[in-house]
């Protein structure tokens, strides 16, 4: 049992006071003998002992009743069916249901995990408001209410059961704000059972503060019970899908996959990794020395020229959600490029290095002038160079949607003063380096994208290239390679399942020594590869987050299991498509959100946090100050019915004999 004003609970010593005073009270009357009243005191002694033992009750109820009142105004709670055994029943109960992956963590020293336990304790809780209170849920896939007739329809698949994909607590917040308005119901409760995983309940988004703000004004009286699994499983590991490329050398093709491993605690240093490609299946040694590991691999398809899909499995841990990811990978394909400018001394320069070399042929990438640029350019293009003012219009609509389409664009500076933007990005004021060996990149990204290093772990050779010119980048921007003085050499923005790049300077010899080729092609040379996927029958999306167009088709799982493609990872095939589907990559996130944190999510809400622990005693907690309550008024009332003076017994002539005095010989000699 626990108390929300516990400070109370230091005037327990008050409930001596009836004691106290009961004994002061009797040392004001001290007994002296007389030996004539010896007889009498022998005839009444069982009458003594009955007053004795009704003094001690009134004495013991007094106490009672004075314990209870402290206990009531210390606003106590209990866990498990005693704390909800006393809370009123609201009219409607809102139960939100975090089913995102992260939730199949096993709870600290089971194998019962977070949404198994959540199920059963809100199911018990619960249970007792069937056919008093209207019991919905809200779960985190679909986010619309549901209701159920009772509480064990909880445990339905359909509602409950695993998944993996993400949960986005605002919205279902919202969603339950919507089903009290529509229904004007009266009070409510909204419980909530979450593992308050960052990346789900994403506290500084703005939605917060206007729920909360909706729910205060709304007439009914609303409060929120969270049920919080924010214990970690530290037996665990996430295996994440970052690059996968297919590449062609000599003839023979290879798939190039770049996965992240994710510990918690302590694991093994070589670890098998299960390797599957078209079904057939082998193991990899993984060496884990910390807790974080970018891991390269390279499987050889030989002269394959279809394509096919695999996965890779870490063994069984503490979330067996996260230990699988899948990958499809398309044909062998041609792959093209355009390049979009004005300036005829780069142009050249840009049509080698984004020129496609496969099986020994050279497929040179196509030039335009920028008002040739149109939406057929964009057909068989997997990359995009644009040297020339930042296209406007029709031109900037047509790039947009090629990078959404999953296509790669890079933007080079025009050297010219350009207002516009693209995506929220633009251009600024053209600086040129005042030293002769000019600016330096010294900062980038070497771990994914198109600067990484190469599968030998070799690094570009960036802070040999000089940079004499460079053009600012204004915007927000996700920066991939900068100047020694911070500012950005290579941006990065991702739309849809594309990108757009921005880089500061141009291989040309007034502006750099990039047309040397050794950071350039490399560069270019993955971009053109990366964006090939657009073309490929093959596509990739996180779990929850596949496009509608998509779910129209029948897809069906590519190793015979029954899965739905919503909520499932997993590969799916749909005539001659191929489809990879993963959790979302925020899943794997670690950060969580502290529970004082996630109380002032609620704004003015009356809140209570129930933090679940295993073997906890706390668990799902009610306050019952009721019962202290009703005990101190019943305390009370046997106290004031024993406090009364007791209904004198005989008839009326011995009650008036009795009122005249005695009269027996006894009697009078006493007197005398």
């Amino acid at each position: 049992m626990t108390f929300l004003q516990p400070f109370v609970l230091l005037g327990l010593p008050l409930v001596l006071l009836p004691v106290i005073i009961h004994l002061i009270n009797r040392m004001r009357h001290r007994p002296q003998p007389w030996a004539a009243m010896q007889f009498l005191l022998k005839a009444s002694r069982s009458s003594v002992n009955q007053q004795k033992l009704r003094q001690f009750l009134i004495l013991l109820f007094r106490v009672l009743a004075l314990c209870a009142l402290i206990l009531f105004l210390s606003r106590p709670l209990a866990g498990g069916w005693i704390g909800w055994a006393f809370a009123a029943a609201p009219d409607a109960i809102i139960i939100l249901l975090d089913r995102s992956a992260s939730m199949e963590e096993r709870m600290p020293g089971g194998t019962t995990t977070k949404r198994e336990e959540a199920i059963r304790l809100l199911t018990d809780a619960a249970e007792r408001y069937s056919g008093r209170s209207h019991l919905l849920v809200i779960e985190s896939v679909h986010r619309a209410a549901q209701e159920i007739a009772r509480a064990r329809n909880l445990a339905e698949p359909s509602l409950s059961g695993p998944s993996d994909t993400t949960a986005d607590l605002p919205a279902m917040f919202q969603s339950a704000l919507d089903w009290l308005v529509e229904n004007r119901a009266g009070t409510a409760e909204i419980w909530i059972a979450s593992d308050l995983q960052r990346s789900n309940w994403n506290p500084s988004d703005t939605r917060w503060s206007t729920v909360a703000g909706q729910f205060e004004s709304l007439p009914q009286s609303v409060r929120v019970r969270l049920l919080a699994f924010d214990t970690v499983n530290n037996a665990n590991v996430s295996v994440s899908l970052k690059e996968i490329t297919r590449t062609i050398r000599g003839g023979n093709a290879d798939i190039r996959v770049a996965l992240d491993f994710q510990a918690r605690g302590l694991t093994s240093p070589s670890t098998p990794l299960t390797v599957t490609l078209d079904g057939a299946q082998s193991q990899e040694d993984v060496l884990m020395e910390s807790q974080l590991l970018r891991w390269r691999h390279k499987i050889g398809i030989g002269k394959k020229q279809t394509g096919g899909w695999g996965s890779f499995e870490w063994p069984a841990d503490g979330n067996p959600r996260d230990n699988r990811v899948f990958f499809v990978y398309g044909p062998e394909l041609t792959l093209k490029a355009a390049v979009v400018t004005t300036n005829r001394s780069t142009a050249r320069v840009f049509q080698l290095a984004s020129s496609s070399i496969l099986n020994g042929t050279r497929e040179p990438a196509e030039l335009l002038d920028p008002r040739d640029f149109g939406p057929s350019v964009c057909t068989d293009k997997s990359l995009i160079l644009w040297h020339a003012p930042l296209p406007q219009g029709e031109a900037a609509r047509t790039l947009q949607t090629f990078v959404e389409e999953g296509g790669r664009v890079v933007l080079f500076p025009s050297g010219t003063l350009d207002a516009s933007r693209l995506l929220g990005l633009g251009w600024g004021t053209v600086e040129t380096a005042a030293e002769s060996g000019g600016f330096k990149v010294t900062r980038w990204e070497e771990e994914e994208g198109p600067l990484a290093k190469s599968d030998e772990g070799l690094s570009l050779a960036l802070p040999q290239v000089d940079f004499f010119r460079r053009q600012l980048i204004q915007g927000e921007k996700n920066v991939l390679a900068a100047f020694t003085d911070g500012s950005p050499f290579l941006t990065r923005t991702v739309l849809g399942r594309g990108e757009l790049y921005f880089c500061a300077s141009a291989p040309d010899e007034q502006w750099s020594s990039l047309s040397d080729g050794y950071v350039l092609v490399p560069m270019l040379q993955r971009l053109l590869l990366a964006g090939s996927q657009r073309l490929a029958p093959v596509s990739s999306y996180e779990c929850g987050e596949i496009p509608r167009a998509e779910l129209a088709s029948v897809w069906r799982s590519i190793d015979g299991q029954t899965r739905d493609i919503e909520l499932e990872a997993g590969v799916y095939r749909a005539g001659d498509r191929l489809v990879a589907v993963n959790r979302p990559a925020a899943e794997d996130d670690p950060m969580l959100v502290p529970s004082a944190e996630a109380e002032q999510l609620f704004g003015k809400l009356p809140v209570q946090m129930f933090q679940e622990g295993r073997q906890r005693s706390d668990r799902l907690q009610g306050e019952f100050w009721r019962v202290f309550l009703f005990g101190m008024l019943l305390f009370l009332m046997v106290e004031g019915a024993l406090v009364l003076p007791p209904r004198t017994g005989g008839s009326k002539a011995d009650r008036t004999a009795a009122g005249k005095g005695p009269t027996t010989p006894t009697s009078q000699g006493a007197n005398a």
